[in-house]
């Protein structure tokens, strides 16, 4: 059997197992329907659009350095887009929902735990994260593994600060990020379309790369729900799904970790997942992207670059064939 996932970026077939999320249509299409039936119904569908996007409209300024050793010259994706359209599946698989459900998050008060292989774990609060480094603002490419790309502002520090902190062991070889997993806050986890938590990896030297940016904040305020508050990662050169959102908990590991994509369809999601123009997606090429923002009649795609653009991080793959290693 094969379904197609409403708001997926190419429209492609997914695998019987990635089943649709009723709980999300359920809400949307009862909502719909009143605002089609009735005036009281319509003004319930527009207080429930202002409410989801309360949290943009009021979000916090977040004051950081511009570094322009990390400031693409691209022109940004507008805020707008960039906070509405969106995949994070704890709360709905279409592009809109996340803004939409996303008020539920409470990002106060919020602790992260560090822990595995480190001589120092501990939990830290979200603000004292905040204050372990100076926040830089760093403009960078997001491409998407469906096929589309955005430039955003982000705002963070490399997380090989917080790995300092840690001080790893020598039995440390990968970190392993965990989402918030909270059925309460979170509708989405109550779906099968992943096994939840949601969790990604990295190789140690992936992590301590300067690219590697523990994130806080993106367009000069605080990360908006939808977008993965209050602290996520960013890693330009790999597909959007690596940058986790929402963390708890940062493990670190002797073993590869297991990680959310992969375990659910390992043939199409590899544990690297860097931006490769030369290694198709199974269901599409990924030798082009559409940029958002850039989806008039006549816009061109753009042609993927290896490592989205970013050679720097090259070294880290030295020898290993990305064929493979994908």
């Amino acid at each position: 059997m094969i379904i197609r996932r409403a708001g997926y970026g190419l429209d492609q077939p997914y695998p019987s197992e990635i089943t649709p999320r009723a709980v999300f249509e359920e809400r949307r299409q009862f909502i719909r329907q009143l605002a089609l039936g009735s005036v009281a119904g319509s003004a319930l569908w527009e207080m429930a659009n202002r409410e989801a996007h309360a949290q943009t409209a009021s979000a916090q300024k977040l004051v950081a350095s511009p570094n322009p050793a990390y400031a693409i010259l691209d022109k940004k994706t507008s805020q707008k887009d960039a906070t509405t359209y969106n995949n994070f599946y704890e709360f709905g698989t279409d592009k809109s929902e996340p803004a939409i459900m996303a008020g539920s998050l409470k990002t106060r008060p919020w602790t992260v735990s560090i822990e595995g292989e480190v001589k120092k774990p501990f939990i830290i609060d979200i603000d004292s994260l905040l204050k372990l480094a100076t926040l830089e603002e760093r403009i960078y490419r997001f491409r998407c593994v469906e096929g589309w790309s955005m430039v955003v502002p982000w705002i963070g520090y490399s997380l090989s600060h917080l790995i300092k902190k840690a001080e790893p062991t020598g039995n440390a070889k990968y970190i392993e990020f965990v989402t918030l997993d909270d059925k309460k806050q979170m509708p989405g986890v109550r779906s099968p379309v992943l096994d939840w938590p949601y969790t990604e990896g990295l190789r140690l030297d992936e992590a301590a790369h300067p690219l590697a940016l523990l994130t806080f904040g993106m367009y000069g305020e605080v990360l908006p729900n939808q977008n993965g508050a209050p602290v996520r990662m960013v890693l330009p050169w790999k597909y959007g799904f690596k940058s986790v959102k929402s963390i708890v908990k940062i493990r670190f590991t002797k073993e590869q970790p297991a990680t959310a994509w992969n375990k659910t369809a390992p043939r199409e999601y590899g544990f690297y997942s860097n931006v490769n123009p030369e290694v198709d997606h199974p269901r599409w090429s990924q030798a082009s992207e559409r940029r958002i923002g850039e989806d008039g009649l006549f816009a061109r795609k753009r042609k993927t670059l290896m490592f989205n653009g970013y050679p720097e991080v090259a070294s880290l793959y030295a020898g290993m064939d990305l064929k493979k290693f994908y």
